[in-house]
């Protein structure tokens, strides 16, 4: 087994890590406090091709293997993880359905997504069901050459910065997942009308509802056959839980690496804070548990970039991933004593915007599912076994 990264990944991860430092770092808390999605990064973000980096060459992409978009991924999450959820999550599950819509949708969506110049977000989830997909109530019915959407979608990232949405919809809701379909709907379209959460945290990511009132698009905008949308949705969660566990990482080494150097220098009973056990040990172990989680997930990278089963590896460290990077950041908040607690250090807010991530793509509870069924087996997981 190889555990080192290509020369070429390397000098990427320098680049983007240059990047992150210069551009995301530095104007973290004020994101948080102006609650707006920054069109000035995502333009920067798609000028240097970190948006949809696995997207084909001849679509506008960079036709990246897993890995190294994870890579990239990692090293925005130092920086800045909301800015990284909407180009390694939103933008990476809206390219993958893109990916098999019309010539048309793919010039009027995915190429100025990946320029930068559109901001997507991807609608599944509804008021009454989240991880139970199936069970979604918006309807796409089919008049002539065009479709007609009618329904409500909730807890969508980028809902009031999006300048499309990639919507997911029955076309036919007697046939369960096969009847879901999937569509990309101009955030301007009459009929479509959008809410707004205040969420604890993910400030920037402005994550709210919308509404669709006979919402009518050409049938050119529907993303492959009707039907195929649920299949196309969970081949993209394989992926994107990944690399949201990377994001999340990339903001837990950080605050260890932050905590490292300032108990350095902070004295008590005139020694440094890192000669304590109590404060060395804690931060060792965060620092395995953190290193042993990022090896799983470039594992599951590996494994999709070779076209092998991966659904495990992802799901487990999607819930390992946000979780163990929570307890990571909360406690090198602690060890920072009253000043971490302060909005000055930038702690408090990764606390924050991480753990909205145990809840994104899965929760820790349907993603140990999602692991029971490749471990037992589906069969031996259904009712009266």
């Amino acid at each position: 087994m190889d555990f080192g990264f290509s020369p070429e990944q390397k000098t990427l991860a320098q680049a983007v890590t240059r990047f992150v430092e210069r551009e995301l770092l530095p104007g973290y808390h004020q994101r948080d406090k102006e609650k707006t999605f920054p069109r000035d990064v995502w333009k920067k973000l798609g000028e240097l091709g970190l948006i949809g980096m696995g997207a084909p060459v001849e679509d506008g992409g960079h036709g990246a293997d897993c890995v190294t978009e994870g890579i990239a991924a990692e090293a925005v999450g130092r920086g800045d993880p909301n800015i990284g959820v909407a180009a390694f999550a939103a933008a990476e599950l809206c390219a993958q359905a893109l990916l098999a819509g019309s010539g048309q949708a793919k010039s009027d969506f995915l190429a100025p997504m990946l320029r930068g110049d559109k901001v997507p977000a991807i609608a599944v989830t509804e008021p009454h069901c989240g991880t139970d997909a199936v069970a979604m109530r918006a309807k796409a019915v089919r008049k002539g050459e065009r479709y007609l959407l009618s329904g409500e979608k909730s807890g969508i990232t980028l809902a009031k910065a999006a300048d499309f949405f990639v919507i997911f919809a029955k076309t036919d809701p007697a046939a369960g997942a096969a009847g879901v379909s999937a569509f990309a709907v101009p955030g301007d379209s009459p009929g479509l009308t959008r809410q707004f959460y205040e969420d604890m945290g993910s400030k920037t990511l402005c994550r709210g509802s919308i509404f669709l009132d006979d919402v009518e698009i050409p049938e050119a905008y529907r993303l492959g056959k009707e039907g195929k949308g649920f299949r196309t949705l969970m081949k993209g969660f394989d992926v994107s839980r990944v690399y949201l566990a990377l994001l999340c990482l990339g903001a837990a080494v950080k605050s260890v690496e932050e905590t490292i150097e300032y108990t350095k220098g902070r004295l008590a009973f005139q020694k440094p804070l890192a000669q304590f056990e109590g404060v060395s040990f804690t931060v060792v172990a965060h620092a395995a548990m953190l290193e042993a989680v990022r090896l799983l997930c470039y594992k599951a990278l590996s494994l999709r970039d070779h076209g092998l089963p991966h659904t495990k590896e992802a799901a487990m460290v999607k819930w390992m991933g946000p979780r163990f990077s929570v307890d990571a950041i909360r406690d090198c908040l602690l060890l920072h004593g009253h000043y971490g607690y302060t909005q000055e250090y930038r702690f408090e807010q990764r606390l924050r915007d991480v753990m909205g991530l145990e809840i994104a793509d899965g929760t820790a509870q349907i993603c140990k599912i999602v692991a029971a069924r490749e471990l037992f087996g589906r069969e031996w997981l259904k009712e009266g076994k």
